[in-house]
């Protein structure tokens, strides 16, 4: 009798684990998914696109600080011209790999910016930096990354008859505009579900010209339930993403972009404003008005909208943009900000 207890006892046991693996497995694989650091709108279903390639960058950081940037730019800056003219991401991919990737301690960025210098030096000589890093093994694996953001930011920039080499992008708010921010990207936002902040929050005041960084095409413009009104451009070789968000309630963007618009770098694209946390278009939840900035890497497509989006740290980029600023001027008429260059 007891025997025929415990046998019973036991097939109820199962029964019910053997239910709850399985409601739980109808579970994960019916219930809608959004990657919760998506910036982009939510939606019932994600259709993630197969990816084009087998092999592709599926993570990345950007821990260089504003002074290693600066340290290898004025090297790029200064050598133009010159029989070797030293390219700053070759600098900083060699340090970085030289240092095993490491740059987030003091001790670190110090020797990065030791190896800069001594990279720098032996190129000068006439070293090739192809023989120099061929034992660094992550060498390949940070010069793609690093060229993946900063591969537009120098070059030759045309003013009229002058050519000037330098900063090809600009400050994401406009030339005499005052903000403020400190490095928030990893703090914790809980509108919605808690996550991590992807970007850097940019506080100023309302109407606040803002501006396209970089050259590329309006791939979203409108409302996000997270990001209130916001502008999302898309570089021309497809490997940045730059997301503007939070913008005026009223009159957020500049008139003369619709999406799909191409745009130059330092074009007004839309006014810092504190919209969005709202399903509904045009209201103002956010407290402090800012504008949040942030840059998605793409290295194949399946992760623009996936579940392997890499959006990284962009404090110190906005530190060192700060030397490139786009003046503004406004149109009486249509009450726009305009570049200066471009009226």
């Amino acid at each position: 009798m007891f025997l025929i207890f415990k046998t019973k006892t036991f097939l109820i046991v199962l029964a019910v684990i053997v239910a709850l693996i399985g409601g739980s497995f109808v579970y994960l694989q019916f219930r809608p998914y959004t990657p919760p650091w998506s910036c982009t709108e939510p939606t019932d279903t994600v259709e993630t696109p197969t990816p084009t390639e087998s092999k592709y960058i599926r993570w990345a950081q950007f821990d260089l600080t504003n002074a290693l940037l600066t340290q290898a730019y004025n090297y790029d800056v200064k050598s133009y011209g010159e029989e070797n003219h030293l390219d700053w991401i070759d600098l900083l991919s060699y340090s970085v790999a030289k240092n095993y990737g490491n740059v987030t301690k003091a001790s670190d960025r110090k020797k990065v910016g030791q190896y800069i210098d001594e990279c720098a030096e032996r190129l000068k000589k006439g070293e090739k930096i192809e023989d120099m890093a061929a034992d660094l093994k992550y060498f390949p694996f940070y010069n793609e990354v690093y060229r993946a953001i900063l591969s537009e930011f120098v070059g030759e920039n045309r003013q009229g008859d002058t050519v000037r080499y330098g900063l090809k992008v600009f400050s994401p708010v406009a030339k005499n505009w005052s903000y403020s921010h400190h490095n928030d990207f990893g703090s914790v936002r809980e509108y919605g579900f808690k996550r991590k902040h992807l970007g850097n929050d940019l506080m100023g005041s309302v109407g606040t010209p803002i501006i396209a960084v970089e050259s590329g095409v309006i791939e979203a413009m409108g409302w996000n339930q997270y990001g209130g009104w916001r502008v999302g451009i898309r570089s021309a070789d497809g490997k940045r993403y730059y997301y503007y968000a939070h913008l005026r309630k009223d009159h957020p963007f500049n008139n003369k972009f619709k999406e799909g618009d191409p745009v130059q770098a330092g074009d007004v694209i839309g006014y810092l404003g504190r919209s969005g946390y709202s399903t509904k278009e045009g209201v103002n939840n956010i407290e402090t008005p800012h504008l949040h900035f942030g840059l998605q890497l793409i290295f194949d497509e399946s992760q623009k909208e996936g579940n392997n989006q890499i959006w990284i740290d962009v404090y110190h980029i906005v530190e060192l943009l700060k030397k490139n600023r786009s003046a503004v001027v406004l149109d009486s008429e249509t009450k726009d900000w305009n570049r200066v260059e471009a009226i």
